[in-house]
């Protein structure tokens, strides 16, 4: 494969196309939305805790709790873009990279907001769940099927095989190099549980993902915590380096404040995934009394992600003075956590590794499994596409991580992009939503939604 072509081709989709249509969407949601992610942050948290009411009984086995549906989605944010992903960012694109992250982040979270509250909505039913997404929005919802086809391919060849190319690939490498284990020895050990988990269906991966996901997120929060009581008086001149770098104040390059932007945006949108339409397709299982609740609680898991554990990665990182030492990705992250808890470090890092890595492969392979029932809903499709995944998972042990973030890249730009065309013609949809959403709280009630709200609409999933 030809990376050098495939790397002028990501720089100008990510330069001129993506960046653009990230910050253009995330400025207009934010606006007609008016500001939801801040305004109804107490109203997220309650609701991430809330049991289905009394209406969703009669669905029976179909039960992904809101919670259960956060934490898939959770478990596929929270991956290796929070630790190497981070460090690529603030090698590349400076200290100024992580401002660029929250920026991202605060305004993205209304687009995450949009995407999910859109897959609650046009969400279908399955034998163990309901499941949605993307590309059932732009069948059910735009009326135009070949689009959501063509999102499909890309979401099962951006998640359910680049990607998992990412995570497996940082996995092995910190295995093989801690315990001095053969690479091709580790990816066969990986593979194998792998498959254990994603045939054991959708209830199984909801399980394994809300027992994981706070285990992981708490312990590295904890830890980050730790690390900056102990650095303290260090704090104040950190987040200072952090904002002169943002606006080119520390840098003589002119261009360096466009890398900063760049690289924010772009590694800010391969952890946290705001208006990459991958998310969506975990909000869609959750049985739930009204849509908004899940847009709500996706918008919740985009600020869990950036705010807190980038967050915490990047402070790490600043604090131990290492990123002018031309190290890059996990090396870095390791050396750092080194710098500040010995070899202590070391070892937790691997464990962060291993729980933030797996978890996100087992979330990508059910984004790619509900996209494979959309092109072909048949049990052979996703049979083999299980074998599939687990040969993958594989091959990520024999890669380098320079191949795979550029087959990464290339798949979430194309995706954002189609994605954010089908959100902002569906908008009026959330917008509508939010509105009969807040008028049944004014009112005293616990928001229900009810179909004839959008008439003559394709709403399978509430009937």
């Amino acid at each position: 494969m030809n990376y050098e072509l495939l790397n002028a081709i990501n720089n100008a989709l990510w330069t001129y196309v993506v960046i653009t249509m990230l910050v253009g969407c995330a400025l207009y949601f934010t606006w007609n939305l008016r500001a939801v992610q801040f305004t109804m942050l107490p109203t997220m948290i309650r609701n991430l805790f809330k049991p289905s009411d009394q209406p969703f009984e009669s669905f029976g086995k179909l039960k992904i709790s809101s919670f259960q549906a956060f934490a898939i989605s959770l478990s596929s944010r929270v991956g290796t873009g929070n630790l190497a992903g981070v460090a690529s960012a603030i090698f590349v694109g400076g200290p100024g990279a992580v401002f660029w992250m929250w920026i991202m982040a605060l305004l993205g979270a209304a687009t995450a907001f949009m995407e999910a509250t859109l897959a609650q909505l046009f969400k279908r039913k399955g034998k163990e769940s309901f499941y949605g997404g993307p590309a059932y929005y732009m069948k059910y919802g735009l009326k135009r099927p070949w689009m959501g086809i063509l999102f499909a391919v890309l979401i099962i060849f951006g998640f359910g095989l680049a990607n998992q190319l990412v995570q497996s690939n940082t996995l092995c490498d910190a295995i093989s190099n801690s315990f001095q284990i053969p690479m091709r020895y580790v990816a066969g050990g990986l593979a194998l549980v792998t498959l254990l988990i994603i045939f054991g269906g959708i209830k199984r991966i909801a399980r394994f993902c809300a027992w994981i996901v706070p285990f992981m997120a708490l312990g590295y929060l904890f830890l980050a915590i730790y690390i900056l009581v102990v650095n303290l008086t260090e704090i104040p001149a950190m987040l200072s380096l952090i904002i002169r770098s943002a606006f080119g104040w520390e840098q003589a390059a002119g261009g360096a404040v466009g890398m900063a932007i760049m690289q924010g945006v772009k590694r800010g949108l391969f952890s946290n995934e705001a208006g990459e339409g991958s998310a969506p397709n975990a909000a869609a299982t959750a049985t739930i009394p009204h849509p908004v609740t899940q847009g709500l609680l996706q918008s919740l898991g985009v600020f869990t992600d950036t705010l807190v554990i980038c967050t915490c990665t990047a402070f790490i990182i600043l604090l131990s003075g290492l990123y002018t030492n031309g190290e890059d990705g996990i090396i870095l992250t390791g050396h750092a956590m080194e710098h500040h808890l010995g070899s202590f470090g070391g070892w937790f890092l691997l464990a962060a590794i291993f729980l933030f890595a797996y978890s996100t492969i087992i979330a990508n392979y059910f984004y790619g499994e509900t996209n494979i029932r959309y092109i072909c809903n048949k049990s052979w499709a996703i049979f083999v596409f299980r074998i599939l995944s687990g040969i993958v998972v594989l091959l990520g042990g024999f890669m380098t991580l320079q191949q795979t973030w550029s087959i990464v890249d290339l798949a979430m730009a194309l995706m954002t992009i189609l994605n954010l065309i089908a959100v902002v013609l569906l908008s009026k949809y959330a917008f509508r939503l939010l509105q009969d959403f807040q008028k049944q709280r004014k009112e005293g009630k616990d928001p229900v939604f009810h179909k004839d709200l959008f008439p003559n609409t394709d709403l399978e999933g509430w009937d």
